[in-house]
């Protein structure tokens, strides 16, 4: 073996031997996978773009809005508090990713993720259409300045740009929605210069990422695929290479690999394949295209590289779908559900009733015992809800600042009111109440409260 097979995993691949950057010069795919690539690809930028302008009743389908705490995802609203939901929901998205890379590997990074997804679909294309394919940028990279050249580089560069930007125009609509982003955009640029520099400071990090950076993301940022040497284990389904079939390399060697290293001219990382699983390998189906390319052209039998776990290459065996790939599918249905679940069962209000502060119980002439109570109710749907306060566990009367409870969508109502309590019905000084809120004669939620009064002898 060379010295490069040999200390593959001595430095990250994208770095030389002397500590300098190494470029990679990845050849344009073609084939089955790229094809199937391409067009789950084309889905997700598509949802990309177009989600943002989704409405679903009038509202937006998601919206990122983390300048006022408040999400709106598929059209069900989480506010500040609904943090306990929406910490559940990020846990079972962990216990997703996880369960989801034991059983298929890596597949995320390649097929899914919007770093690789721009870098290889969007990026790389305008590379290829502008400078042409790995032979002729690595030529014009190393070749001396001429006229061809700085039109090329000034023409990829600036088309870079204008894709930077449109990413991050897309990128904030996530986040303001296109209306307020239009808003901004009509603004006079000495009125809202801070939200300018913003704009301009993401363009320029996305166009560095894309123009420079690079790979680099995923093989030394990213802690994914450092996480992904821990979760993965023999029976894994990942991009890998059938060494029984394959070696001894050569065309004379017994081998079915011919050595000919096209699948390491194809990887958009720079690794070999056939060193084994490396925390750089994406799982994009690039080699597997390549080499089965190779493979017809030599007459020998496909899929030397291609989706499987280490323990059927050990054991000679092509089976995907086996009893622990269908239950952890299972499982990962399961979390899937209960996303899904957290969602539309969540309360249609959030009500929050505190004794006020600062202000002591009354004695009424009545024999009746008041306390003042503040009110406050978050609407989070999308409609204006008419709502009334009822004392539930005590015969008591409530008297509302305003005689009206009504949340407008979206929104939040605070108020305060005296609740009445005959003081017969005490049993001591600290007593436990509960109230109902109520829609329409319908109750919609329960909160408990603190209520107090004269020491009971």
């Amino acid at each position: 073996m060379s010295e490069e097979q040999i200390s593959f995993r001595d430095r990250p691949i994208s770095m030389n031997e002397k500590g300098g950057r190494k470029w990679v010069y990845a050849k344009k795919p073609k084939g089955k996978w790229y094809m199937y690539r391409t067009l789950v690809s084309i889905l997700v930028l598509a949802f990309l773009v177009i989600a943002p302008f989704i409405k679903y009743k009038g509202y937006p389908l998601i919206l990122l809005d983390i300048a006022n705490r408040k999400f709106i995802i598929f059209g069900a609203i989480f506010w500040a508090q609904d943090t306990f939901i929406l910490a559940l929901i990020m846990l079972s998205f962990v216990l997703f990713i996880i369960v989801f890379t034991v059983t298929f590997g890596r597949l995320w990074c390649g097929w899914l993720c919007p770093q690789t997804i721009f870098l290889e679909m969007v990026f790389r294309k305008v590379e290829y259409l502008i400078e042409g394919d790995f032979r002729k940028r690595l030529k014009l990279d190393n070749g001396p300045w001429t006229v061809e050249k700085i039109v090329k580089k000034v023409l990829k560069h600036t088309i870079f740009m204008i894709i930077a930007v449109l990413m991050t125009t897309v990128f904030l609509m996530w986040f303001t929605g296109p209306e307020r982003l239009l808003e901004i955009a009509r603004t006079p640029l000495r009125e809202n210069w801070s939200s300018f520099l913003i704009m301009l400071l993401v363009s320029g990090i996305f166009y560095w990422i894309y123009s420079y950076f690079r790979e680099q993301i995923c093989t030394m940022v990213c802690p994914y695929g450092r996480m992904q040497s821990v979760l993965l284990d023999s029976k894994s389904l990942i991009v890998t290479y059938d060494f029984k079939r394959g070696e001894p390399r050569g065309h004379k060697s017994g081998g079915d690999c011919i050595d000919c290293e096209q699948c390491i001219a194809v990887c958009p990382t720079g690794i070999d394949i056939r060193n084994g699983t490396q925390l750089e390998c994406v799982n994009c189906a690039a080699c597997i295209d390549e080499c089965n390319n190779v493979m017809r052209k030599v007459k020998r039998a496909p899929n030397l590289i291609r989706f499987d776990s280490m323990e059927n290459i050990n054991s000679g065996t092509r089976t995907i779908f086996t009893g622990r790939t269908i239950a952890y599918s299972a499982v990962l249905l399961i979390l899937f559900g209960f996303f899904v679940y957290s969602i539309t069962s969540r309360k249609m209000i959030e009500t929050t009733i505190l004794r006020t502060p600062g202000i002591l119980y009354q004695i009424n002439a009545d024999s009746t015992i008041s306390n003042v109570y503040n009110l406050e109710i978050v609407n989070k749907t999308h409609l204006d809800i008419p709502l009334e306060i009822k004392v539930l566990s005590h015969k008591g009367k409530i008297v509302v600042a305003g005689n009206k409870i009504e949340v407008k969508d979206q929104g939040k109502f605070e108020t305060t009111f005296i609740l009445y309590i005959p003081q017969n019905q005490l049993k001591s000084d600290n007593t436990k109440v509960e109230f109902g809120i109520f829609n329409n004669n319908s109750l919609v939620e329960k909160r408990t409260a603190s209520f107090v009064g004269p020491v009971i002898q």
